[in-house]
């Protein structure tokens, strides 16, 4: 669960290669060089989900022009990543955890409750990896409305250093 263990700044990101949206395989070690916010999610196409990665996509031109790269993780798989990504034209890429190893390495699966049922999964949760594979920011439990603003702050004190 996303808790004191989450990684925190100064700690080195948790390693991933995953499946995008459309079938290539993205791993950390691709953004090496570069900054990189990911974003964990629990389900695309999801009113939370979707004001998270909208605003993201919003953001987009943004985070291009700070050197910072996005990837946004969940549990579905590519073909449901790739309907999400098509419909709202997001234009970045969405990787599949389909067995959430990934949310576990990030300490951002665990048990929720929702209209009085509890089950396990994604705790909405974000990082910002630097280009040196260390976490530079962490937000766990953030709210989809507030991703984008939190990690813009986070790279304004950073280039402010």
């Amino acid at each position: 669960m996303a808790d004191a263990t989450t990684p925190a700044i100064g700690d080195p990101a948790p390693d991933f290669a995953l499946s995008d949206q459309h079938g290539k395989q993205i791993a950390l070690h691709n953004y090496r060089g570069h900054k990189l916010l990911i974003y964990f999610y629990p389900e695309a196409d999801t009113p939370g989900c979707t004001t998270q990665a909208r605003a993201v996509h919003d953001a987009k031109e943004d985070l291009d022009t700070l050197g910072v790269g996005v990837v946004g993780i969940s549990p579905d798989t590519p073909a449901e990543q790739r309907a999400f990504d098509e419909k709202y034209g997001l234009g970045f890429p969405l990787l599949a955890d389909e067995d959430h190893a990934v949310a576990e390495a990030y300490e951002v699966w665990g048990p929720k409750k929702l209209y009085g049922r509890e089950y396990d999964g994604v705790i909405r949760s974000a990082f910002l990896v630097d280009e040196e594979g260390v976490i530079a920011g962490s937000w766990p439990k953030v709210s989809p409305a507030e991703t984008v603003p939190k990690a813009l702050r986070r790279l304004t004190e950073l280039t402010a250093d």
